[in-house]
């Protein structure tokens, strides 16, 4: 056993719905009994392409004691489902970073002398990655035009920024600016993708950036309850984009407050792709 980070299901709030699953090509979730389960700790990655699936947030990743994954006994697994599965694990372990399972899987697959598939094909606008994770996608956004006869640049907005810096990683947990603060947390797409990010969501906010996809989630998870625990903020609220993966912020976030020991109020806003506000909650 090791410590490491594995898929957590709360069984109270899972329907049984299945939707996680097309997002676990390695084959750890199952549904059983009218639930998800984590049927082995050797098939999950902990890398929580499942998470951002789940209508009712039954998935979370927590750290906790648990075999370790083992790379070879999952490709030999897929590689019984066919190409297509084994180029959704490709796909899923290269977008993830996971650089190690990835050139891992690619040598099981050379020493067993099994083709390798192309997964490095890019995706088209309306195409899902084979491993349920929209979020890396290539698209083309196209931005509403100004209405006729208005003048952009006379109407440009002052910016909110209260505060440097804003990554979480720069920030310290010390940082004056943090005491009692309303807290914006927001995923590091969010500025770019929402036209009206620092007067609908910035403005009287200490703001935070941070990405639960390719950053330390660990790293983040013991920042965010130290700067929680310390500073007593009067407010969180959350900002992150409506792909899978962001959603994993959310998470984060929960989980801190609840290791701090403080009782914060918790607001959560979701992002479109075109930038529309999607949800508030």
């Amino acid at each position: 056993m090791q410590q490491r980070r594995i898929i957590r299901i709360d069984e109270e709030k899972c329907t049984g719905c299945g939707r996680c699953i097309p997002d676990c090509p390695e084959g750890a979730l199952q549904v059983i009994d009218g639930k998800a389960r984590l049927v082995s700790d050797l098939f999950c990655d902990g890398l929580g392409a499942c998470v951002g699936s789940c209508p009712e947030a039954a998935l979370t990743v927590e750290t906790r004691p648990a075999e370790p994954y083992d790379e070879s006994r999952v490709m030999a697994n897929i590689v019984k489902a066919g190409p297509n599965t084994i180029a959704a694990h490709l796909a899923h372990l290269k977008t993830h970073g996971a650089t190690d399972y990835y050139e891992a899987a690619l040598d099981y697959l050379r020493r067993h002398n099994i083709p390798l598939p192309d997964d490095r094909k890019p995706e088209t606008a309306d195409r899902r990655l084979p491993c349920g994770c929209p979020g890396s996608a290539v698209r083309t956004l196209s931005p509403p035009e100004s209405a006729p006869g208005s003048d952009a640049s006379s109407a440009r907005p002052p910016s909110a920024l209260r505060n440097w810096p804003i990554q979480l990683t720069l920030i310290p947990v010390a940082a004056p600016w943090l005491r009692n603060a309303e807290l914006l947390i927001a995923a590091d797409c969010v500025g770019a993708a929402h036209p009206a990010f620092h007067a609908d969501l910035l403005r009287n906010r200490i703001l935070i950036i941070a990405c639960p996809k390719l950053d330390d989630a660990d790293h983040y998870l013991k920042k965010l309850t130290e700067i929680f625990r310390h500073n007593t903020p009067k407010s969180v609220s959350v900002a992150h984009m409506t792909v899978p993966c962001c959603f994993g912020l959310v998470q984060l976030v929960r989980q801190a407050i609840a290791a701090s020991g403080q009782t914060i109020p918790f607001a959560e806003t979701t992002i479109g792709l075109d930038g529309s506000q999607v949800a508030d909650n």
